[in-house]
């Protein structure tokens, strides 16, 4: 559910923005108000775990999910829309953390618990991958308002099956700097608008939202150098190759998910209609279910180096590939070469980057670096969409080249900043 709403509103932004009479930034906003939120509350959603005890962080996670879905098929308004989309960001965030931390206590052998978490990363990237063409197909049947009732059903199903006594984890002690954390929401949340803003031309809404994002970030600063339980673990933000890492993990879901908020538009001027566009999105999603396991095996005998470099290499390819072939006019065959490269390099660097972020950090931060590296994929994918929604405001189908133009740039930087400090 939670990672199956990161793709699935894709499809579906041509006939939300017909039905809610919206721009291309409300469909940012309503694309980027929840990963917003989740990528910000992923930092201590952990820690909150572990506090409250999984269990209960989980069920209420879901509870909300559920609740939440409903009231977004019944919005109203974008604005309604977003506030609520927000509110799944949270219950996204409650809901990870804690699904990892009672796959432990369900399954403690390690052999079992190791067969146990590949189940749960298959079922993660299925959906992701599955995100476009279920929600092209909901979206043909019964409009945009469906790829929400879906998960009202699946939502009932997951709090019934967890609603037993072998599902209960211990309170623990671990604190939380809440001023820190809803701080780090902030900067992140006023970032976002400010490159919203900057792609409609409104540049004083956007320097006040990008002095405001600094203000932020400044104050978080003060805060976490104050904190006995700080939201960035300091061994992790001191090592050259954690932020190279954590750089990369941005980059490819700053790509992924920014080409899956424009393809949708500019297929919409190919003529395709919402099951053909899901179709339409193949190239691109097969990779993430098909090709893990090959690069778990490359990882395993060459480190994860390698396969990132050649990850963001291929992600790097695949965007100047969409870029040249960004026009209305261009043959799909073009656009699926572009799509299957784009495909193929997040297959290939995602995987490896979790054993690249893990292995560079401190024994004791391992957990810590997992969380932060999720952390930054979510940050990375709510500025793609701002970014690369962007030039789409002035000119949908030229504006998608400079789109995807920008996206190639970020990949090539970052693959040249994790090789230099890889190497090391």
């Amino acid at each position: 559910m939670v990672l199956l709403d990161t793709t699935v509103l894709s499809v579906a932004e041509p006939d939300l923005a017909g039905s809610l009479h919206t721009s291309v930034a409300g469909l940012q906003w309503a694309t980027t108000g929840y990963t917003v939120v989740f990528a910000a509350l992923l930092l201590s959603a952990g820690a909150l775990s572990d506090r409250l005890g999984a269990h209960r962080l989980f069920r209420a996670g879901i509870a909300l999910f559920t609740t939440g879905s409903a009231l977004c098929a019944l919005a109203p308004t974008v604005g309604a829309l977003v506030a609520v989309r927000m509110a799944l960001g949270a219950a996204a965030a409650a809901c990870v953390p804690s699904s990892l931390a009672l796959i432990g206590r369900l399954y403690p052998d390690p052999a079992r618990r190791a067969r146990a978490v590949a189940t749960w990363a298959a079922i993660s990237g299925a959906a992701v991958a599955a995100g476009p063409l279920a929600g092209g197909a909901l979206v043909g049947v019964a409009g945009w308002r469906a790829v929400f009732l879906v998960n009202v059903p699946l939502g009932a199903v997951v709090l019934a099956l967890t609603a037993t006594r072998r599902l209960r984890c211990p309170r623990g002690d671990r604190r939380l700097d809440w001023p820190a954390q809803l701080t780090a929401c902030v900067c992140l949340a006023l970032a976002t608008d400010g490159f919203i803003a900057a792609g409609a031309r409104a540049w004083g809404h956007t320097a006040a939202a990008l002095a405001g994002a600094a203000a932020a970030a400044a104050v978080l600063a003060v805060l976490e150098r104050r904190s006995p339980a700080p939201v960035f673990h300091r061994d992790l933000v001191r090592s050259g190759a954690v932020r190279a890492g954590l750089a990369a993990g941005a980059a490819v879901n700053f790509t992924l998910t920014g080409t899956l908020f424009v393809l949708p538009l500019l297929l919409q001027a190919h003529g395709m209609g919402p099951v053909a566009t899901g179709l339409a999105f193949l190239p691109l999603t097969l990779p993430f279910a098909l090709n893990p396991p090959l690069t778990g095996r490359i990882v395993a005998k060459v480190g994860p180096r390698r396969p990132v470099l050649g990850g963001l290499v291929l992600l790097a390819a695949g965007t100047a590939t969409l870029a040249l072939a960004g026009g209305a006019e261009a043959p799909y065959g073009r656009l699926a070469v572009g799509l299957l490269l784009t495909g193929l390099g997040v297959s290939f660097a995602l995987p490896a980057l979790v054993t690249a972020v893990v292995g560079a950090a401190p024994q004791s931060a391992a957990g810590a670096a997992g969380g932060l590296l999720n952390a930054a994929r979510q940050a990375g994918a709510s500025l793609g969409v701002a970014t690369m929604g962007a030039p789409l405001m002035a000119d949908r189908t030229a504006g998608a080249s400079w789109a995807f133009l920008i996206a190639a740039v970020a990949c090539a930087a970052t693959g040249f900043w994790f090789g230099r400090t890889a190497k090391r």
